[in-house]
């Protein structure tokens, strides 16, 4: 499922030569030699350390590979809140920028930094630079949805980015985030042209840019101009699974975070217009919102915060996975379809690469509790199997060896192994 991207979408299925498997991606025994003697050392950068999600879970594997075959010179962000975030993040060493000086900076006033985050990203490229006169580095790889993927790597050394979108305050939601508050609004209105243009013109920062999906692969295209290679997110197959022994009900399931782009409320509209039962599973900034307008109505449950568990208990009783978002990939509605559970989906984003009409789900053109209510009546029936085998394509396991491909590659190129 590593494709190059060029200006228009291409099949995701994976190209492998005759001979396939891991030959085809580029894996092997290890990763070579580094320049310095030993493992090759690769610095690691994510844009902040402040709570798990999913860009937090492709850093964790990342990471898991690089401990594996690779040796870790370290990983850097611009702020840390300095609190666990899982095992194999949490013993890296982990450097952060000067924004951490900034009371407040690792907390929500993060967000608020913005005009500050080129300075940042600089500190950090000469914080690597100075790493690198050191001990050589040979690697740097970034996760990026906000800014690092603009850090420059030592001399002689690649630089993978795994860019889950172009930063969405300057490129397709400015709009969005400036209604949040006026100092965002006057940040981007005064700043945003300047970030723009830095943020395109770092792009030429990176050897190799890799995308969570195909429409994050036209966004890097639009917003950079540069082609990339759409390496799908790892979801975990091995615990989202289906069980034979719990029946399905029929209610409607909404999960995730709940925030505006979200459209939770369209779900819920369009579930009473069916007569239908719904859960929200999930927190977020509009539960009180959609508590307010919607809670103590009958068929309208608010689970709230869920454990995994629970979660998957859920996948496996739904109905369906109403999903009325655009998102750039959208991990839930394959965590669904590998417990079974068929998604009903707005036809845009991360979704045309997550579900298949008419066999793991159905999808609606039009954002309405009418286009949904339409769309979960021509649900496909009987979809459980198909759904388990299509989530497979996304499991930890695909991700792992197509991530060593990709850094197999990147340091050959370099001349490392």
């Amino acid at each position: 499922m590593v494709d190059t991207f060029p200006a228009t979408p291409v099949s995701v299925e994976p190209s492998i030569p005759e001979g396939g498997g891991e030959r085809a991606l580029g894996l092997g025994s290890g990763w070579g030699v580094g320049r310095g003697g030993g493992k090759p050392r690769v610095a690691l950068v994510h844009d902040w350390l402040c709570g798990y999600r999913g860009g937090e879970a492709v850093l964790e594997r990342i990471a898991g590979l690089v401990i594996e075959h690779g040796e870790p010179a370290g990983l850097w962000v611009m702020v840390s809140d300095g609190k666990g975030v899982a095992p194999g993040i949490d013993s890296l060493d982990v450097r952060t920028s000067v924004l951490q000086e900034i009371p407040g900076g690792s907390g929500k006033l993060r967000r608020h930094l913005l005009p500050l985050y080129p300075r940042a990203v600089e500190d950090i490229s000469e914080q690597i630079a100075a790493e690198h006169r050191r001990r050589t580095i040979d690697l740097v790889i970034s996760t990026s949805s906000a800014a690092v993927k603009g850090v420059r790597a030592p001399a002689g050394a690649g630089h993978i980015c795994y860019c889950h979108t172009p930063a969405r305050y300057l490129w397709s939601q400015t709009a969005e985030y400036g209604s949040k508050s006026w100092i965002a609004r006057i940040g981007l209105g005064v700043c945003g042209s300047a970030l723009r243009a830095w943020d395109r013109g770092t792009a030429a920062n990176v050897t190799v840019f890799l995308a969570n999906s195909r429409h994050t692969a036209g966004e890097i295209e639009r917003c950079y101009g540069r082609a990339s290679s759409v390496v799908f997110p790892p979801v975990r197959t091995e615990f989202f699974t289906p069980d034979a022994s719990v029946q399905r009900e029929d209610f409607w399931l909404v999960a995730g975070a709940l925030e505006p782009y979200k459209q939770t409320d369209l779900a819920i509209l369009a579930a009473q217009r069916a007569g239908a039962e719904i859960v929200i599973a999930g927190m977020g900034s509009q539960l009180a919102a959609l508590k307010r307008r919607f809670g103590g109505i009958p068929r309208v449950r608010f689970a709230g915060r869920t454990s995994d568990e629970e979660l998957r208990d859920l996948y496996r009783r739904a109905r369906v996975l109403v999903f009325p978002q655009v998102e750039d990939f959208g991990i839930v509605a394959v965590e669904a379809q590998a417990c079974g559970l068929a998604v009903a989906a707005r036809r845009a984003g991360g979704a045309l690469d997550t579900v298949i009409e008419g066999r793991t789900g159905v999808f609606f053109d039009e954002a309405t509790p009418e286009g949904i209510v339409e769309a979960v009546g021509r649900l496909p029936v009987g979809a459980e199997v198909a759904c388990r085998e299509h989530a497979m394509r996304f499991s930890e396991g695909r991700f792992d060896a197509e991530i060593e491909g990709v850094i197999r590659n990147t340091l050959g190129i370099k001349g490392v192994g």
